[in-house]
């Protein structure tokens, strides 16, 4: 691993039908929190089609850029479902029918069930080693650093839970929110400032629609405890000095869109 206090991740979200709006990812979600609770910082994410060469290119690009990847899709039974072979490619590796995996479906499809098909889900790169599926089977794989799960999300969350004990984190980053009404207009700057004083924390601001009110969340995260409490401390003293009120909660939820679509943003859009 890189350094301790910066293990990165990537996540590659791969399937024709998320990308039409025929099936909405609930994987992304999730697995960021979860890699943030193990000190592992996910750095990028990607949706991408099942495309052989657009698949093994991201592949191949974000394993020597981050110390993990992750991908979900595409490890199923049906023709579309081509990520091993994309995998084996990207690694140079044949692909083989793994005798653990083929005894794993054996075991739990009935045989007048178990076609050519399903055991397609068995093959899998010369050189792989098993990701553990409690919930149906069809295992996973990981090649060096670089995890193979499927889409589906329950299946997905059982398959990560499993090898979440391979992974090796860094310093967890810790978070602390800061809300107000005034506007992340009038705050941009002063925020600006602050970020510039701690170049090791990231600084975000998060814009709401409360109430009539337009307003952001200010959201410091960072693994110096230290800085976290004084980064907050500031942007406490600039929302009073700018004639605001610190509200000690994470006012975001959802989307930062208003009803029509919208950015927020401005003290000056008019309603």
């Amino acid at each position: 691993m890189t350094d301790v206090k910066n293990v990165t991740a990537a996540i590659l979200i791969i399937g024709n039908e998320v990308l039409s709006g025929r099936t909405k990812d609930a994987n992304l979600n999730w697995m960021a929190k979860r890699l943030t609770d193990l000190g592992i910082r996910l750095k990028e994410a990607r949706v991408i089609p099942d495309v052989e060469n657009v698949i093994v290119s991201a592949v191949n690009e974000m394993r020597t850029t981050y110390d993990y990847v992750f991908t979900t899709g595409g490890i199923g039974p049906t023709h579309d479902d081509i990520t091993s072979a994309c995998i084996a490619k990207a690694f140079g590796a044949e692909i083989h029918r793994h005798p653990e995996a083929k005894a794993l479906l054996e075991a739990y499809i009935p045989a007048d069930r178990l076609n050519e098909a399903r055991l397609k889900m068995a093959d899998v790169p010369v050189g792989s080693e098993l990701i553990e599926n409690p919930v149906s089977r069809a295992p996973g794989f990981r090649m060096e650093n670089v995890f193979i799960m499927a889409g589906v999300p329950s299946i997905m969350r059982a398959m990560f839970d499993s090898l979440a004990p391979l992974l090796t984190g860094g310093a967890k980053v810790m978070s602390q929110a800061v809300a107000t009404y005034l506007p992340e207009g009038a705050v941009a700057e002063g925020l600006g400032q602050i970020q510039d004083r701690y170049p090791d924390a990231d600084i975000g601001s998060y814009p709401f629609y409360r109430d009539g009110k337009f307003g952001c969340t200010l959201v410091t995260r960072t693994s110096d405890e230290a800085d976290l409490a004084t980064a907050a401390d500031e942007i406490r003293a600039m929302i009073i000095a700018l004639g605001g009120e610190p509200i000690e909660q994470d006012m975001v939820s959802g989307s930062a869109e208003d009803e029509d679509g919208d950015d927020f943003d401005t003290g000056d859009k008019k309603k």
